[in-house]
């Protein structure tokens, strides 16, 4: 498993400029120097790899572009343009989608209202779309992009999302082709069928969320003693970051790379 591209959004400005925290669901201020660091340093990690990362700059009066996973949802056929749950996050939509356009990549289909869906509630293995009915994705945002991927042969399984995790995607990660670790406790008890778990207590609310670089590389984030201790029991090697500036706004390292 691996990616051939993730793409990334430097803090520069935006990221900072924000006067009303709670209306972004950030829980602190950052500190500039810290923030840029630990993304230049997430930049290289990936890089190391072998998986390309193209960088982009941050979309104006959007603190959270930074976290470009909630955008969009990418698939080997395409793109499926999204609808941010978090009003202070709309439009980062279109700008993903020019991105991904600009790139050459075809969109499949576009989440509309009163539906909502944010990336970090979809998460892909193989033939399965796991789907997260999070307070960013709602109903009828579920019920639109399962039409749309179902259509393309994809089968979707879908589960609620406890607080206090924001999105799918801080409970699980597919670590591997056919491995996911999750917080087991969390999903119901054939969610995962087919696949091998890593399970992992539900700590906070990045518990489950790593990034997977293939050949069995991860990157995890530095606080997260339980997930960076079961998959090195697995045989993963593990690459920790200090992503702590990020965790601030809400975010872990998957939130921080659109793989497409």
């Amino acid at each position: 498993m691996g990616m051939l591209k993730m793409i990334t959004c430097s803090p520069v400005d935006e990221y900072f400029k924000i006067e009303d925290l709670r209306r972004h669901n950030i829980t602190e201020p950052a500190n500039k120097e810290k923030t840029i660091a630990q993304h230049e340093n997430l930049r290289h990690e990936i890089e190391k790899s072998g998986v390309h990362v193209l960088n982009v700059g941050e979309l104006k009066d959007h603190p959270n572009s930074v976290f470009t996973r909630d955008t969009s949802f990418c698939t080997s056929e395409g793109y499926v343009r999204l609808r941010m749950g978090l009003e202070s996050r709309q439009g980062e939509e279109e700008w993903m989608a020019e991105i991904l356009s600009s790139l050459g990549k075809k969109c499949m289909g576009t989440v509309r209202a009163p539906g909502t869906v944010e990336g970090g509630d979809l998460i892909f293995a193989g033939s399965v779309i796991f789907i997260g009915h999070s307070s960013r994705t709602n109903d009828e945002g579920i019920r639109q992009i399962s039409k749309i991927l179902s259509q393309i042969g994809y089968e979707v399984r879908a589960t609620d999302v406890p607080k206090p995790y924001l999105h799918l995607g801080g409970m699980m990660t597919v670590v591997d082709d056919d491995q996911i670790l999750c917080c087991h406790q969390n999903f119901p008890e054939e969610f995962f069928d087919e696949f091998n778990t890593i399970e992992i207590p539900a700590e906070n609310f990045i518990s489950g969320n790593v990034i997977p670089l293939g050949n069995k590389n991860i990157i995890a984030e530095l606080s997260n003693d339980a997930a960076i201790a079961a998959l090195k029991s697995k045989g993963f090697k593990v690459h920790t970051l200090d992503l702590s500036e990020f965790v601030k706004g809400t975010g872990g390292p998957s939130c921080l790379v659109l793989p497409s």
